[in-house]
């Protein structure tokens, strides 16, 4: 049972059974309270009980129906096991319409008991598991673009972040691939005095060599064989806001050389053109690889890469902050619920201790793809993902 409480209140009106079933929990220890009687059980619950109610049907004062429709108006997922006699099976089919979680038909064996609490207590441990999250969550800056996690490291980045967007300078961000750079982009972007204006994204390695410089600052009318237009590029098309050129690693030398008069001129010369065009951008560059040791070994230019390197954000690995990961599961999951219009499936206790086990190669993109999965019911990628070996056609 691991940190799951093992908290039971057991109800009954008849003290030898009441002291008998007290006894058998407690020798397997469980925390167990008792009541004589609904009333008395009520007394002791409040929402947020972290256990389970074992509760008879017959009894004074208030029957177990009664006190099961009563704990519904406490909590509505608090686990209540209905204990009836034999030949009572109306009575049970009608507790379990009313919320019951499970019932136990007497005489019933120890392990039958402790079988069903067992799964009763993971239950709810997992329900209040997902209420801390949600609630979590909302304390998560809520407007835009969100940065969710609650580890020292996010904490602090969040502060940099805050610290830094509007001040009139370009910034690199360094993180490995799937960590979420052109989040924190964004982000800084949609949080900044330049919010209103064009955010413009730019894969440098998406792009061909032959078009890039193109795509970047524009071309004249038959700049080139095939520049039978006008165009313009992407950075006076972000007038105002902020360029991401993401993979700046893989930007061709050749063209790292007119980026840089750019950033030092703030102004553009399409393809073709002998004007300048000035252009008031923020350029946020983003990069998986250490750009300093690429500079060392002449596959960056280091005029460059200091000029980028005004302001710095670091993004850490999911793996070093695995304590963000059931926020960030929880997250991804109402997310993807909302998208797809269904219900958010209960991550059972196994799964999500796997989540905190797994080391994320893939980063945040693969938490979130996993996410996605998980609500629409690919339970048979998670199954792989969690036994490689077992689900491999090779090791059968």
């Amino acid at each position: 049972m691991n940190d799951i409480s093992k908290k039971v209140l057991l109800v009954d009106d008849e003290p030898n059974v009441l002291n008998a079933l007290s006894q058998t929990l407690e020798l397997e220890d469980y925390d167990v309270a008792t009541a004589s009687n609904g009333k008395l059980a009520l007394d002791q619950l409040e929402p947020g009980f972290d256990g389970v109610v074992i509760t008879d049907i017959n009894m004074p004062v208030m029957d177990g129906l009664q006190l099961l429709a009563e704990i519904g108006k406490v909590d509505s997922n608090i686990p209540v096991i209905v204990l009836t006699g034999q030949g009572n099976v109306a009575i049970a089919v009608e507790a379990m319409h009313l919320g019951a979680y499970d019932f136990l038909e007497k005489p019933f064996s120890t392990d039958s008991m402790i079988s069903t609490l067992n799964r009763a207590l993971e239950k709810r441990h997992l329900t209040l598991e997902n209420l801390k999250l949600k609630r979590e969550l909302e304390t998560q800056p809520s407007a835009g673009i969100r940065i969710v996690g609650n580890t020292p490291s996010m904490k602090r980045l969040r502060g940099l972040l805050y610290d830094i967007k509007d001040l009139p300078a370009d910034v690199l961000i360094e993180g490995e691939t799937g960590c979420g750079k052109e989040l924190i982009s964004r982000y800084l972007h949609f949080h900044s005095i330049r919010h209103e204006k064009p955010f413009v994204a730019i894969n440098c390695g998406a792009l061909p060599e032959s078009i890039i410089e193109s795509e970047l600052f524009g071309h004249e009318a038959g700049a080139f064989t095939d520049a039978k237009g006008k165009r313009i590029g992407k950075f006076q098309h972000a007038d105002g806001g902020t360029v991401l050129l993401d993979e700046i690693e893989s930007m061709p030398l050749t063209l790292q050389i007119k980026l840089l008069r750019v950033l030092e001129e703030r102004a553009i010369q399409p393809l073709g053109s002998n004007k300048l065009i000035p252009v008031d951008v923020r350029v946020i560059a983003a990069t998986k690889t250490d750009l300093k040791e690429l500079s060392d070994q002449g596959e960056f230019r280091a005029d460059l890469y200091y000029r980028l390197n005004v302001l710095q954000v670091k993004i850490p690995p999911l793996r070093d902050r695995i304590e963000d990961v059931s926020l960030l599961f929880e997250h991804f999951t109402q997310v993807a619920a909302n998208n797809y219009k269904i219900e958010v499936p209960i991550l059972s206790l196994e799964k999500r201790q796997w989540l905190l086990r797994h080391d994320w190669p893939g980063g945040v993109r693969e938490l979130r793809n996993l996410a996605n999965c998980f609500v629409l019911f690919c339970w048979v990628r998670i199954a792989r993902l969690m036994n490689p070996v077992q689900n491999d056609p090779e090791h059968r």
